[in-house]
C-alpha cells in the first residue's frame, strides 16, 4: 500500500489463467513442479526466474566489507542460504546502514529501479535465499528475496482527508 496525497494504491497480484496441462503446479513429478525432488529445479523454475518482473527484497548494507562480512557469516551459519525472512530482519536492523529500521525491507520493487549489480543479482535469486555479497557504489548488500512476481496491479482508491 502506498500513500500518495488523497490516493492511496493497494498492489495485487494479477492472476494468470491456465491453459490446459499446467505442468508447474504439481501435475507431473520429476519434471520441475512443485512436486520434483532435487536438483537444479527444472525447466518450470527457470522459467519463473525469467518471466519475474518485480521483487520483494530485504537487504543488508554495510559501509565496510568487514561489517557485511560479519553479518552475512552470522546469517549463514545459522540458516545456510535460506534464513527465515524474520532472522534476516533481525540481522539487518543489527548491522545495515540503510532501511536497519524496516529490518532491511525494500518492498516491492520492478526491474530498472535498483543499479545494476544489486537488481541483477535480486531478479536471479529465488524466493527464500540470501545471496552472498554484492558490491555497488553504495557498498556491500548482502540481499533476501522474499517474493517475485510477473505483474502487479494497482487498485486506485480515494480517501479525503
Amino acid at each position: 500500500r502506498r500513500v500518495h496525497g488523497d490516493f492511496y494504491f493497494i498492489f495485487m497480484e494479477k492472476k494468470k489463467k491456465a491453459k490446459g496441462g499446467d505442468k508447474s503446479k504439481g501435475g507431473e513429478k520429476g519434471k520441475g513442479g512443485k512436486g520434483a525432488k532435487g536438483g537444479k529445479g527444472g525447466k518450470a523454475d527457470a522459467e519463473e526466474l525469467k518471466t519475474c518482473n518485480f521483487v520483494k527484497a530485504r537487504h543488508i548494507l554495510c559501509e565496510k566489507q568487514s561489517k557485511a562480512l560479519e553479518a552475512y557469516n552470522k546469517l549463514k551459519e545459522a540458516h545456510g542460504n535460506k534464513p527465515p525472512a524474520s532472522e534476516f530482519a533481525k540481522i539487518a536492523t543489527e548491522y545495515s546502514e540503510d532501511a536497519a529500521k524496516k529490518g532491511g525491507d525494500l518492498g516491492w520493487f520492478p526491474r530498472g529501479k535498483m543499479c545494476g549489480p544489486f537488481q541483477d543479482v535480486a531478479f536471479s535469486l529465488a524466493p527464500g535465499t540470501m545471496s552472498d555479497l554484492v558490491k555497488t557504489q553504495f557498498g556491500y548488500h548482502i540481499i533476501f528475496v522474499e517474493g517475485r512476481k510477473a505483474k502487479l496491479q494497482a487498485i486506485i482508491h480515494y480517501q479525503p482527508n
